[in-house]
């Protein structure tokens, strides 16, 4: 594929790509290479770690066998009165 690069330094690629996030790497001078991919934000990265992601998996199922249930305030915290909402 042969592109022109525009005035504003852009170049237009097929619709195929639209939407889709473009890492562009400088090999050299003259010379990029265009990788199509999913960005992880930075403060996102430890999750993508095969350790945490192992841990997470593991807390995922045991959070579908073990729904919510409502907790008994007063026996959680004897220390502190309870009031009823209104």
């Amino acid at each position: 594929m042969l592109k022109s690069v525009g005035r504003s330094g852009q170049i237009s690629l097929s619709k195929q790509y639209a939407g889709k996030t473009v890492m562009i790497e400088q090999i050299e001078t003259g010379v990029c290479l265009l990788k199509i991919g999913e960005f992880i934000p930075v403060s996102e990265r430890w999750l993508h770690d095969p350790a945490v992601s192992q841990d997470l998996n593991e807390a995922i199922v045991w959070a579908e066998k073990h729904p919510p249930q409502d907790s008994d305030m007063s026996a959680l915290f004897p220390e502190i009165e309870c009031q009823e909402l209104r």
